[in-house]
């Protein structure tokens, strides 16, 4: 059957490509915060009301009695505040708390010769620090206060043991009473990390004034994790004196406290060890420089290559002039070397002996770390060394002496 349209229902192809093309308004794309609003109008939350406090039909308290109730409830808060301090103390870190070894060593002072043997056996059941359970420990022994690189000493590494035994005695030199009463041996325990940094396992620290000179002291004792050392390396050198008494007196609560012991500290060059010996059949004085210690470092790694020079004052020849080897990066250098003048024993009472002791630097003029003078002028100690020697011929007279930084040769 055929259909006729009525030509009022009839469009045109135009107006049939309009209507696929257009089918309606553009609408916006729905937001993903239109699906999860943020913010919801909750009903007003409406707060009951309270029933007004009952009142007491009791007489109120007297004034005294309610004094007493406020103190016992004062004293029962102090009660309070009390043992939440001690279940503050009482929660500690598991890492602080575990047991971090035992460490064997003795102690001996040799006032005779100045020294201070430090005898390092053994080390028990230290803490694991490797990932196979054990550790490569070493010990390091400090002198405080004072210049770590200085007065540091170490053991031997051992491989892969937490019971390591070393058996080494080691040996500060140049140790006077003054410092016997002033220092404090720190000895301290790492492990050697051949990777990274060596890290610290635990450390003990022993005040030298407990010593008795002549006296062997042995000690097996737990080691404990502390602080770092409060006051380490406040100068390297001495040309830092300025800087030292300005770090030292800007804390005014330790400052004062601490400014004796490091002021002095700060000034000491260090000491050589001298001997004099007059030989009757050789007609000569003859000086040793045996070593020094402690020196005060003038390179910028911490240490200094040191040397030593000897003038016999007034002469200006060259054959009253000597120097020792250069010793490289250290500042505990041991020469052993010995130098003759020959000249008659009556002529040594007009005589002056200067020693001086220099850093070496390739390509620039030397620095001067310090020197002292042996002579009829001379005070103190050197005074009774020199005369020690024109007293007793053929007799070696050894002594230690603290450098100043008085320079007897300044165009070096």
């Amino acid at each position: 059957l055929s259909m006729s349209v009525p030509k009022s229902h009839k469009i045109s192809i135009q107006e049939h490509m309009a209507i696929n093309v257009c089918p309606g308004p553009i609408r916006p794309i729905k937001q993903i915060s239109d699906f999860f609003p943020r913010f919801h109008d909750f009903p007003a939350m409406v707060l009951p009301k309270r029933d007004p406090p009952i009142q007491s039909c009791d007489p109120p308290e007297p004034p005294e009695e309610q004094k007493d109730r406020d103190e016992e409830r004062e004293v029962e808060r102090e009660r309070d505040k009390e043992s939440d301090i001690e279940a503050e103390g009482d929660s500690y870190d598991s890492d602080d708390a575990t047991y971090l070894g035992t460490l064997e060593f003795s102690l001996l002072f040799d006032q005779e010769n100045n020294a201070l043997n430090c005898s390092v056996h053994r080390a028990k059941g230290l803490k694991p620090m490797d990932s196979n359970g054990l550790a490569d420990p070493y010990v390091k022994l400090h002198l405080l206060p004072g210049a770590s690189k200085a007065n540091k000493l170490r053991t031997k590494t051992l491989r892969n043991t937490l019971n390591p035994v070393w058996n080494e005695t080691l040996t500060y030199y140049g140790i006077t009473e003054a410092d016997m009463a002033q220092k404090t041996l720190r000895l301290c325990v790492c492990d050697m990390d051949r990777l990274g940094r060596n890290e610290f396992i635990g450390e003990t620290r022993v005040p030298l004034k407990k010593l008795t000179a002549g006296q062997t002291k042995n000690y097996n004792i737990c080691l404990e994790r502390q602080a770092p050392v409060e006051n380490p390396d406040f100068v390297n050198t001495t040309r830092d004196y300025a800087n030292c008494i300005t770090k030292l007196t800007t804390n005014t609560e330790r400052g004062m406290a601490l400014y004796e012991e490091e002021a002095v500290a700060c000034v000491d060059r260090g000491r050589v060890l001298v001997s004099l010996c007059y030989s009757v059949q050789r007609g000569a004085l003859l000086v040793g420089i045996v070593r020094c210690a402690h020196l005060a470092a003038m390179d910028s790694n911490g240490y200094s290559d040191p040397f030593v020079k000897i003038v016999l004052r007034p002469d200006t020849g060259k054959k009253s002039k000597y120097k020792t080897s250069v010793k490289k990066k250290t500042l505990n250098p041991e020469f052993n070397e010995e130098f003759v003048y020959e000249i008659p024993h009556e002529e040594l009472a007009k005589k002056t002996l200067e020693i001086s002791v220099w850093d070496y630097d390739l390509g620039m003029s030397n620095d001067f770390i310090g020197g002292i003078q042996l002579g009829i002028d001379a005070k103190g100690e050197r005074l009774r060394h020199w005369f020690e020697c024109l007293k007793h011929k053929d007799k070696k007279v050894e002594c230690w002496h603290t450098l100043t930084n008085d320079n007897p040769d300044v165009s070096d």
